[in-house]
Parts: structure tokens; sequence; C-alpha cells
């Protein structure tokens, strides 16, 4: 099972959006050093919770502070940008780091209507792009070669020639899954965002896949993991995320809560999530052998590929330990050889 990282580059209460962005260079170079496969960063706009609004720029710094790991976005949102653009930059970042640079393609906005304006002054705003698929497939054909002839930008002649990234289509439906089978794409499935629909998008990829080209189905799915040495431990950790939710849900949008702050503001609230039903949770919060109990059910019940794991976490330092402690209870191939949460500890 390969295990990956998904970073939103969350802003700590109490700190700031520059020291988020340096906390996730930190996180990258460790997971670097564990043996994660993948470091991939989020897009958000105009909010005080996330700092990166430009994943494109974290790749590449990222990239060339690391070895060994895949670095790409998680992802870049289709819908603001020309595909051309978006070919050209992913181009210039895979000539720079050959064969290590992944493109996620989002279909969201990452913003509110008014800022998704802004960024993309003739689109609706709304955030569901009727005109996706068509956006997606010149991306596709502008890294690929593939405008047929007498299509008016079949002549045009990408730079760098080579350094095509690795694509693969960020989903949360039925619908955007059939949409990346047709194309031959791998899929990131959010389950930390819609939990319920995790086995039907997987059934409708690989019920739909086409496999002319030779491809294989590829399924990553993005879940919560909040890891602990003990459960009471992880359970201390995750309140900040269970209020950041709860004011998420009343449109209020602040930087992440530290544990305590979050556990007093928790007291007498009812959570949104607290009666959720789903066939698994969309946040695992445990002890390193719940968590790998969790994740291995999932993987033998959906043949999973590969877990893309986001742990927001208040203090770095915890968030760190919660990523160290996977990569321990999982085996991956640490580059240190040791244990890596002494220098944690």
């Amino acid at each position: 099972m390969k295990l990956s990282v998904l970073d939103q580059s969350v802003v700590p209460e109490g700190s700031t959006p520059a020291t988020a962005l340096h906390n996730s260079l930190d996180l990258a170079c460790l997971a670097d050093r564990l043996g994660y496969h993948r470091y991939w960063l989020a897009e958000h706009h105009a909010t005080p919770s996330f700092a990166s609004p430009a994943p494109e720029i974290m790749v590449a710094r990222i990239a060339a502070e690391t070895h060994r790991i895949r670095v790409g976005s998680g992802g870049v949102l289709l819908p603001h940008y020309s595909p051309l653009k978006v070919a050209e930059v992913f181009r210039v970042l895979g000539a720079l780091s050959p064969g290590r640079i992944d493109l996620g393609i989002g279909r969201g906005v990452g913003a509110g209507s008014i800022e998704a304006h802004a960024l993309a002054p003739g689109s609706s705003g709304g955030g569901d792009d009727v005109d996706f698929p068509g956006k997606l497939a010149e991306l596709l054909a502008f890294l690929h070669g593939g405008f047929p002839e007498g299509h008016p930008y079949a002549r045009i002649q990408l730079m760098p020639t080579a350094g095509a990234p690795e694509v693969w289509l960020l989903v949360a439906s039925p619908q955007s899954a059939e949409l990346a089978a047709r194309l031959g794409l791998p899929v990131s499935i959010a389950h930390f965002g819609r939990p319920q629909v995790t086995r039907s998008v997987v059934e409708a990829y690989r019920s739909a896949f086409d496999s002319r080209d030779g491809a294989r189905p590829r399924v990553q799915i993005g879940i919560g993991v909040y890891c602990g040495p003990t459960d009471e431990e992880a359970q201390r950790i995750f309140a900040s995320q269970r209020l950041f939710r709860l004011r998420m849900g009343h449109g209020v949008l602040l930087p992440l809560p530290s544990p305590e702050a979050a556990l007093d503001g928790l007291r007498g609230e009812v959570e949104p999530l607290a009666h959720e039903v789903a066939e698994w949770p969309r946040c695992v919060v445990g002890d390193p052998d719940h968590v790998h109990k969790v994740l291995t059910s999932m993987t033998e019940a959906l043949e999973i590929d590969e877990f893309m794991v986001l742990s927001t976490i208040h203090a770095p330092r915890d968030r760190m330990r919660s990523y160290e402690l996977l990569a321990q209870r999982f085996g991956l191939n640490s580059e240190a050889g040791g244990d890596e949460s002494a220098a944690h500890a």
C-alpha cells in the first residue's frame, strides 16, 4: 500500500500564513525522508484558513528541497485557468524535476463566488463549469500532442518539449469518476469530503474505465488521519478539526484553533458530523494500530492503490508525529532507517 500526503497549508491560530508555508516545507522534507510516495499541495483562495492559493509555486520549491518523493498539485482548479498556461507551467516543473511531478486537476473553485469571478472574470463563479470536460481534454492534448490535424492549436509547440507530468483527476461523484475513466486517467477520490459516496465512485470508475491504450484503473483515496501514540492523544489533536468544521458549517473560516481552544469551544455544541453515517469514517482517529486496521479494511474492500493522507493538526510538531507514527506502522522505507519520531519526542 502506498501512502502519500495532502497538504492544505493550514494556518494555525496564533501563527501567520507565511509560517504555514514554511511548515509545509518542513513536513514535505520529513515525508521525503519517511518514504511517503507523493506530496500534494491544495489550492484555496482568499481565506484566512489556508495559506497556499498557488500550488504550482509550492511544488517548485518542495521539489527542489526533496530528493525522491513525487510532488504535485491536489489540485490545480482548472475552471479558473487557461489549459495552455497550466500545461506550460507543469512542463517546466517536469523538466526541472524529471519523473517526480504530478498534476492533480480539480473541478471546484476553492473560493467564494466573488473571488472566483475575480480569478476568471468570464466564468459564472458558481463552481460548476459546464465546459470542464472540454478544458480537461484541451489540457491533455496540450500535454501529449493530441490535437487532430487541422485543429487551430495543433501547430502550437509547447516549451519545454519534455517534462509532461502525470495527470490525475480529483473526483467526488460517480459522474466525475466516469469522465476520468473515459479518458483513462487515475483518480483521487475525496473521501474526506463525501465519504458516503466513496464505494459508488470507485465502482463507477472501474466499470467505465477505458483501457484501450494499455492504461489500468488506479484509485487513490483522500482521507483524514489523526494519529497519536494513544487514542486519547489522537482525540485531543483531532479536536481542532472538529471545531474548524463546526465553524465552517456556519460559514466562518478562521485559522485552525488549538486543541485546548477547540475543546473549550465545542462545549455544549452539536457537531454536524456527530451522527454521520458512512461505510468508513471521513477521518480516522486513533493510535497507529487502529489507523492501520481501518485503512487496511478499506484497501481490501475497494482494492485501493494508494491513500492520500490529510492531517489538519494545529501544532506542526503534532502533525509531524502523526505522519511519523503512520509511516512506522505501515513500514514505509525511511531514508533515515531509524526512529524519526525521536527527533520530535
